[in-house]
């Protein structure tokens, strides 16, 4: 499974070490990414995600189902997750 939210899209970044001497090597930057069971009221289910942990905080400060339907608008929604509108 590719390294990338579920949720925001954050995805694997790449750039550099820089030594003391400006030696510069490749490096890639990983996101903190959790797996995460999140209750969806409406449907009665729990929904598995693999989440950034910031995104689990903008969850828990605005609701699973808000920021679910705030991606699927943005776009940046993927996996299987089904998002209807009230």
């Amino acid at each position: 499974m590719a390294r990338v939210c579920q949720l925001t899209g954050k995805r694997t970044r790449v750039g550099n070490n820089v030594s003391h001497a400006n030696n510069k090597t490749k490096r890639k930057f990983f996101p903190n990414l959790q797996k995460k069971r999140f209750y969806m009221e409406s449907t009665g289910e729990w929904i598995t995600m693999k989440v950034a942990t910031s995104a689990i905080k903008t969850i828990n400060k605005n609701g699973v189902e808000a920021t679910l339907l705030k991606a699927a608008e943005r776009g940046t929604l993927s996996g299987r997750i089904v998002v209807s509108p009230k």
